[in-house]
């Protein structure tokens, strides 16, 4: 969280503290102070709250903004002021990995930034997923195929949502819909909308305002109990359709030359 690091050291000599003297009013060693402001390793929510207390702001702010001599708070009226993350660590103080099951994707829109929620969550690890913040939700529901209903769909947090691309796909955490894993259609900051894609044709398009969107994770993984089919022999009506998208792309190549 490259933003947390840099507002941290910023706001500590902005107050004219040493690391030192920051780590004894927080009761944390200096060690772990340098951590955070080098990137090295991430606050539990606990310390973040603590920071933002201090420093007078939300954690929102704290994690997504970047704070310098030009920033000014966002009015508490803003919606996109009260988005915050809640974590829960082993007792080595790792992130966990926290499963969403359907069954509690509802509650999920009431909870996300509940941390007692998120404790009762069922939590597991992966050793391939080291860095970054990491949630399981488990889909539903056929518009993501191949991926059948009961996939569970490994997210990571995207912090900055402009870096959406288009093409890859997200869980969406969203007012309206609740948990979606979708496609995305277009970059965030193009007119602060998404559209979201299914890969299952039978579904269409559909956009999400940005005041609709509680907070998205990229996929990185999934787990699933149902094994791929083999490919099927491709037909006449399939090589014909190959042939002619090929033929497109090479007329569109022609005419971006001329």
């Amino acid at each position: 969280m490259r933003n947390i690091s840099n507002n941290l050291r910023y706001l500590r000599k902005n107050k004219g503290l040493t690391q030192q003297q920051f780590a004894d009013l927080m009761d944390i060693k200096r060690s772990l102070v340098g951590a955070y402001e080098e990137d090295r390793a991430e606050p539990r929510y606990d310390l973040l709250k603590k920071f933002a207390e201090f420093y007078e702001l939300s954690i929102d702010d704290l994690i997504n903004e970047k704070i310098n001599d030009k920033w000014k708070p966002r009015s508490k009226a803003d919606a996109s002021n009260i988005r915050v993350l809640s974590i829960s660590v082993d007792s080595q103080d790792r992130e966990n990995i926290e499963l969403v099951p359907v069954k509690a994707s509802a509650g999920y829109l009431n909870g996300y930034a509940d941390p007692e929620f998120i404790s009762e969550l069922p939590k597991f690890s992966l050793p391939i997923l080291k860095q970054g913040t990491y949630r399981a939700f488990e889909i539903k529901g056929d518009s993501m195929l191949p991926l059948q209903p009961g996939t569970i769909v490994i997210g990571e947090y995207l912090e900055n949502w402009i870096d959406v691309k288009p093409g890859e796909t997200y869980i969406f955490i969203t007012k309206t819909d609740g948990v979606v894993y979708k496609r995305a259609g277009n970059r965030f900051k193009e007119n602060k909308s998404i559209k979201l894609i299914s890969d299952n044709s039978v579904y269409d398009p559909y956009t999400v305002q940005a005041e609709d969107i509680l907070e998205i994770w990229k996929g990185k993984a999934y787990i699933s109990t149902n094994f791929p089919e083999p490919t099927p022999e491709p037909t006449m009506e399939n090589l014909t359709s190959m042939i002619t998208q090929m033929q497109k792309s090479i007329s569109q190549l022609q005419q971006d030359k001329n």
